[in-house]
C-alpha cells in the first residue's frame, strides 16, 4: 500500500492536524490521482464534527477532488498517466444490480462515498481529497479539458453538479426565467451555469451586499421582486 499525507479530524471536537495514512493497493480497474486541488464543501464541516450523527474517524474529508493521473490498472481504458481528472462525492456503487439505474446510482445498493464511509471490502475506511493522492474506480473518475483550470474544476464536482442536475432537468434555457434563492456556494455556482444556458436571472430580495454579488455573477441586469 502507498504511503498519503492529508488532513484529519481525529474526532468530532478537534480541528484537521496533519494526518499520514496508507491508500489501499489498486486494483486492476483502478486510477491512482495526484490530487492538486479540493473544494471545501460545507458538508465537509457537517462530517468532521459527526453533525449528522455517523462520523468515522480518524476523517480526511474533500469531495470535490481535482489531479493528475499517475498510474492506472491493467483493465482501464478510459485514462492514461497525465490525464487532468476529478472525483465526486462517491467512488464505487454495485454495478450488476438488476435495478441499477446509472441516473439514480447515488441511491443504489453499494455506494462508497469518498470518505466518512468503508470501501467495498466493509472495513477498509475511505479518505478524502484533503490529501495528496487518491484511488478510485475507473468508473468514478471524470475527465476535465485542457482549458479548464483544475482549481476552478474542483468545486464543479459538489456544488456544480448540485445546481446543473435541476437546471438541466428543467431545460433551462434561452427564454426561461430561473430564481436562485440565496448566494452562497452553490448560489452563486447556479447563477453562472443558468446565464451559460441563456437564461434570465431572477435573485430574491438581495441586500445590497448579495445585489452586488449577483450583479458580478450575472453581468446582466436583474430581476429583483423588490427596489434594486
Amino acid at each position: 500500500m502507498a504511503i498519503a499525507k492529508g488532513y484529519a479530524a481525529t474526532d468530532a471536537s478537534q480541528p484537521l492536524t496533519p494526518f499520514t495514512f496508507e491508500r489501499r493497493e489498486p486494483n486492476e480497474d483502478d486510477v491512482v490521482i495526484s490530487v492538486k486541488y479540493c473544494g471545501v464543501c460545507h458538508s465537509d464541516i457537517h462530517q468532521a464534527r459527526s453533525e449528522w450523527g455517523n462520523g468515522i474517524f480518524p476523517m480526511v474529508p474533500g469531495h470535490e477532488v481535482a489531479g493528475i493521473v499517475t498510474s492506472v490498472g491493467s483493465k482501464v481504458t478510459k485514462f492514461k498517466t497525465g490525464d487532468r481528472v476529478g472525483v465526486g462525492c462517491f467512488v464505487n456503487s454495485c454495478t450488476k444490480c438488476a435495478e441499477r439505474n446509472v441516473d439514480l446510482e447515488q441511491y443504489m445498493p453499494g455506494l462508497v462515498q469518498t470518505y466518512n464511509d468503508y470501501e467495498a471490502d466493509g472495513t477498509t475506511p475511505t479518505y478524502g481529497g484533503y490529501s495528496d493522492s487518491i484511488v478510485v474506480k475507473e468508473g468514478y473518475v471524470l475527465s476535465f479539458p485542457e482549458n479548464l483550470p483544475l482549481d476552478a474544476a474542483a468545486p464543479l464536482l459538489c456544488a456544480g453538479i448540485t445546481l446543473y442536475s435541476p437546471l438541466h432537468h428543467w431545460k433551462a434555457g434561452p427564454g426561461k426565467k430561473v430564481a436562485i434563492v440565496g448566494m452562497g456556494g452553490l448560489g452563486h455556482m447556479g447563477v453562472k451555469i443558468a446565464h451559460r444556458h441563456g437564461c434570465r436571472g431572477h435573485s430574491p430580495k438581495p441586500n445590497p451586499v448579495e445585489k452586488r454579488r449577483r450583479v458580478e455573477a450575472w453581468r446582466q441586469p436583474l430581476l429583483c421582486n423588490q427596489r434594486c
